[in-house]
């Protein structure tokens, strides 16, 4: 049979093409049509080669759009449809596709390639057509450099396309938001948590927005991710909960709890009254319509989590993600033994995918321990933080090599320091994205065998030959990285600063030696953000900076009675609003009943709760 692609094959013209990797790819969506969903955002009909695979590629593309099965016979038919069966070969090329396709499994892989050849044809195709202008003596050379850069551009324009929106758009696009809510003044524009105050605070979970809901162990994280989960689900928006830590047994019965009013103690032994029972079966009913989808795979990798949610937005549709909990997430091993910048790594990369997805991503965060050594129990910002922090007057190294204390660099930001790139062992200039106070907490003494001292939280980390420490980890003996002047014999901690201030001399990372730490009492302290290198020179020594908050709106739940359990509120529960990137930030009281894990609004618990006891 004549190939219907209409141009010669790519060997004759050593045109890039992998004709291969367009069968697998094209192989591997009929045999597992969910493999389709994982690389339709970036393989389009024409990154294809031959003819006759752009044609099958539109055809799966069109039963996508309309929500229809892709198969062997969806295909044929829908090409056939379009009078272009015959053109691809027939039902017969369709099933050798299916059949000869090495694995679904590497589906993404196979599109890659396919990309990858279309983008290089892309730039051939432009090469020529800059060489051309090139050569027309007949074009001034502004008009060539323009028509040059043009044919360039063009190349990734639909990339670009994909990246940029007109103002014109953008204002259109908001005006046509205000003018519904004007016209609707009780609709929600997020995403209804059904918490009436945190509604009205936040206007729901906003799409795109990364919520982030700390709090330490037993003040309920869970229940109240339920709860949102639920109250979402019943105005029939569509929740995705990944769960690491319960299985779909704990997190339904949790569910039905809330439901029914039943004790979650009498649901797991099963001892229901008749009463109880006929609530049960009531609920379980109410509760299979609704439209949650439950995961549980452990150690989920964003990755999975991206996969799995485009493949159930485009099936079901999807409103809101649900995380329980980040610390749980893993990186896929690609930071060993270097748990600070993995957990920054998943933030930023569930930041990404609620953009990519459009919808609010909503996740549960342990806090630090460093809550339960302060009287005042209620979180804070600074409590998320996976770095520790120094004593104000720790001296930081700017780029130009003068210092100042840290508590001089508070509220300032866009300041450069040097930070040492771990690969080259030289230090760089790098921006500080924000510099703040922490508050007030116990502090050690560490001080090396060359002088230097510094004093730090002990959860505060220090770069040695093994990788980053923390500072109640290290011991008598150990090295620590500290900056020097190349060629140097010593390692005073000024050798920096004074080469900073004459004609540039490299600084490379030496070692010194841990001699003492020791108590220092309570003081304030604070840290730097540096994004990219992550680290900064305080006093002399390379130490660890704060990872970068990607969270859009921070909230932490607070339970007094989980520390005092004399409290004059043992039923209040404090959801604090601490970061709220476009709006204010304030603390939403709650009802939360412990026989039910549930939550409620405080103003109206009694109402739902009166004929169910």
């Amino acid at each position: 049979m004549t190939d219907s692609a209409p141009r010669s094959t790519p060997n004759e013209l050593s045109v890039p093409a992998s004709i291969e990797a367009e069968q697998a790819l094209l192989g591997a969506v009929l045999i597992a049509p969910a493999s389709y969903i994982n690389v339709a955002s970036y393989v389009r009909e024409d990154d294809f080669f031959l003819l006759r695979h752009q044609h099958i590629w539109a055809a799966m593309s069109r039963l996508s759009d309309r929500r229809e099965p892709i198969d062997l016979l969806t295909v044929s038919e829908e090409l056939d449809a379009a009078k272009q069966l015959s053109v691809i070969g027939g039902a017969a090329y369709l099933a050798q596709l299916a059949n000869s396709s090495p694995t679904s499994i590497h589906a993404e892989f196979y599109a890659q390639l396919v990309e990858r050849a279309a983008v290089r044809r892309r730039l051939l195709k432009a090469a020529d057509e800059m060489k051309a202008v090139a050569t027309d003596e007949a074009l001034d050379l502004d008009n060539v450099i323009s028509k040059a850069e043009t044919a360039l551009y063009n190349v990734t324009d639909r990339q670009i396309r994909r990246d940029f929106m007109q103002m014109d758009e953008a204002v259109n696009q908001y005006f046509d938001r205000i003018e519904h809510l004007i016209n609707n003044p009780h609709d929600q524009y997020g995403v209804p948590s059904g918490f009436q105050d945190l509604d009205q605070l936040l206007g729901g979970f906003q799409r795109t927005d990364l919520v982030i809901f700390a709090g330490r162990p037993g003040m309920g994280k869970t229940s109240f991710l339920l709860s949102a989960a639920l109250n979402a689900a019943r105005l029939n928006r569509t929740i995705a909960v990944f769960s690491m830590e319960m299985g779909s047994d704990q997190l339904v019965q949790r569910l039905i709890s809330m439901e029914t009013g039943i004790n979650s103690q009498a649901l797991r032994l099963g001892r229901l009254t008749q009463g109880e029972y006929q609530r049960f079966v009531e609920a379980a009913g109410r509760l299979s319509r609704l439209p949650i989808f439950f995961d549980q795979t452990s150690q989920l990798t964003p990755n999975e989590l991206r996969t799995k949610c485009r493949r159930l937005q485009h099936e079901y549709g999807l409103d809101m993600v649900v995380i329980d909990y980040l610390q749980l997430m893993s990186a896929g091993g690609n930071f060993q033994n270097n748990r600070v910048q993995e957990i920054s790594y998943i933030s930023r990369a569930l930041k990404e995918l609620a953009r990519e997805l459009n919808v609010p991503l909503f996740s549960a965060s342990q806090l630090s321990r460093a809550v339960e050594s302060r009287q005042d129990k209620r979180p804070q910002l600074s409590d998320l933080r996976e770095s520790g922090c120094l004593s104000g007057d720790a001296q930081v190294t700017l780029a130009d090599g003068t210092t100042l204390p840290i508590r001089a660099l508070a509220g300032r930001s866009g300041f450069a320091v040097r930070a040492l790139d771990t690969g080259t062992q030289t230090f760089e200039q790098a921006a500080v994205s924000a510099a703040f106070c922490t508050g007030i907490k116990p502090v050690f003494r560490l001080t090396t065998a060359d002088g230097r001292t510094i004093r730090a939280t002990a959860n505060h980390k220090f770069l040695t030959p093994e990788g980053w420490a923390r500072l109640d980890a290290l011991r008598p003996g150990m090295s620590l990285a500290v900056p020097v002047a190349a060629g140097a014999h010593t390692v005073e901690a000024a050798g920096f600063a004074d080469a900073q201030r004459t004609p540039p001399v490299p600084i490379t990372a030496a070692w010194d030696a841990v001699v003492s730490i020791t108590a220092e009492g309570w003081t304030d302290v604070y840290d730097l953000t540096v994004p990219g290198y992550h680290n900064f020179v305080a006093n002399g020594i390379v130490v660890h900076n704060s990872i970068e908050q990607d969270a859009d709106v921070v909230m932490f739940l607070y339970r007094d009675s989980v520390y005092n359990r004399d409290t004059e509120f043992p039923n209040m529960a404090d959801v604090i609003v601490a970061k709220h990137r476009n709006g204010r930030t304030d603390t939403v009281h709650l009802y939360f009943d412990s026989a039910l894990t549930k939550f409620m609004d405080a103003a109206v618990k009694k109402v739902d709760l009166g004929d169910q006891r």
